[in-house]
């Protein structure tokens, strides 16, 4: 019977440090000079991601409330300079998974965006990948 507990309470142990080090293998795990500066960027885009996704998701899928945007669970795919080295015009992709009420996300999108000097920002394209099953009490009447 003790091996058995004993068994059982191992297995516990094993499978939840494998779904933390599943969950925590894409989460930076110290600070950086590049992580600060994607910071910077995703609070300065933050505007014009939630107008773009409150537009997508607020007639479509939502009830009467906006979508919400987590900025450090945004992961930035590609980024590029338009223009050649030193060129000021730039474009940045990125996925998001915007949620509504306690967290709940809502979808996965993919967006891109040109910015140059200027300012200026400019959505390029915008790509709905996935609707996440949402409980009813969110969902349109």
């Amino acid at each position: 019977m003790k091996k058995i507990v004993f068994s059982f309470f191992l297995s516990l142990v094993l499978v939840a440090s494998i779904q933390i080090n599943i969950a925590s293998a894409n989460q930076p795990v110290e600070d950086s000079e590049e992580l600060r500066l994607q910071d910077m960027l995703m609070n300065l885009l933050t505007p014009y991601i939630s107008e773009v996704l409150d537009n997508y998701y607020r007639p479509n899928i939502l009830k009467t409330f906006s979508p919400e945007i987590t900025p450090w669970k945004i992961v930035v795919i590609e980024t590029k300079r338009v223009t050649g080295f030193r060129g000021f015009k730039l474009e940045i992709s990125f996925e998001i998974e915007p949620t509504a009420g306690h967290h709940v996300p809502v979808g996965k999108d993919r967006l891109t965006y040109r910015i140059s000097y200027g300012p200026s920002v400019e959505l390029i394209n915008h790509t709905h990948l996935a609707t996440y099953v949402l409980p009813p009490e969110l969902l349109n009447p």
